[in-house]
């Protein structure tokens, strides 16, 4: 995509030497920009990005092949097959099996289940308590500011992985529905202080700006200066953060669970299936290869997409403006 300058100095192949004038198509397309909503305008920027698009889409896949397991695989995550023990790869098991005789490509979808639930319940609930805490530390200051700042600065103190094990250790006899609560809740412990801290520098240099003060000069409430003015302001590096935070949040479940902490037999995440493999790896490495692959794919297309955004809500952007 061409630049802006590019559009106001494309020669025009039927003038002499290329002189007097600009492309129609040039012309066209910096009017239409101008003339481009913000929404509109984000998407453009967004669509240019080409591997933020490709890390969309598959982020869109893995999320459909994850809600339609029971359609796309005739096999149970849980119950083997007594007659196919640690099998390799073939045309009735995919992937293979592990020790078990599970079929792994359906213990990869089920699993995906969980580790997106638990990446996209402990992001939206992070962003939740971040922003909330964050937005009045950076209104208000004084007092309330300092005692956020200093809850954040004792979180962030401690090692994350000792952090997280030492509070896994309290969950790890919970089953089912409240162990994955659970998880979710020690994720977003570890977590939300980069949010706070993100949102109160937001809020800080927001407060500053001359649409706050008459904001204050009619005098707005608070809650309405915050919620209708600093907050939509805000919103580009919380968008962003949130979608990088959903990769965070599954390596660090597949941490737990690859260390016993995380989630609990009989359900599967990709970090317990790569726990499960780890003594099988000379004799059968597909049972710890393919959960890798998993988690390294979905990360990289999250990674991928919180890029493109980043770049699509920033107006000062310079790969925005290519």
């Amino acid at each position: 995509m061409t630049t802006n300058s590019e559009l106001l100095t494309t020669p025009n192949p039927d003038t002499p030497d290329g002189l007097g004038g600009t492309t129609a198509a040039g012309e066209g397309a910096r009017v239409d920009e101008r003339s481009l909503s913000l929404g509109a305008l984000i998407w453009r920027r967004f669509r240019a990005h080409k591997l933020a698009l490709i890390g969309g889409i598959v982020l869109i896949i893995l999320i459909i092949a994850a809600v339609a397991a029971p359609l796309l695989s005739p096999y149970s995550p849980d119950r083997g097959d007594f007659s196919a023990f640690s099998v390799a790869p073939n045309g009735a098991h995919w992937l293979g099996t592990d020790a078990n005789g599970r079929d792994v490509l359906t213990r990869i979808l089920y699993g995906g289940r969980v580790s997106l639930l638990i990446g996209f319940s402990a992001m939206l609930t992070s962003i939740i308590v971040g922003t909330t805490l964050g937005s009045i530390a950076g209104y208000f200051g004084g007092w309330v500011d300092n005692i956020v700042m200093r809850v954040t600065d004792m979180v962030l103190s401690f090692p994350l992985y000792l952090l997280l094990f030492v509070l896994s250790a309290f969950i790890a006899n919970a089953q089912g529905v409240q162990n994955l609560l659970l998880i979710v809740l020690v994720l977003v412990s570890v977590n939300w202080v980069f949010i706070a801290r993100l949102v109160r520098g937001e809020f800080l240099s927001l407060k500053e700006r001359e649409f706050t003060q008459a904001a204050h000069a009619i005098g707005a409430p608070a809650h309405r200066i915050i919620l209708r003015h600093l907050l939509p302001n805000a919103i580009a590096p919380i968008v962003v953060n949130a979608t990088l935070l959903v990769g965070q949040v599954i390596i660090l479940e597949s941490v737990l669970s690859f260390f016993g902490f995380g989630v609990q037999p009989p359900t599967s995440s990709w970090g317990s299936m790569l726990a499960d493999g780890q003594a099988y790896q000379a004799d059968a490495p597909w049972m710890t290869i393919y959960p890798g692959l998993a988690i390294l794919i979905t990360v990289l297309s999250v990674n991928l997409l919180g890029d493109g955004l980043r770049d699509a809500l920033d107006p000062f952007s310079t790969k925005s403006n290519k």
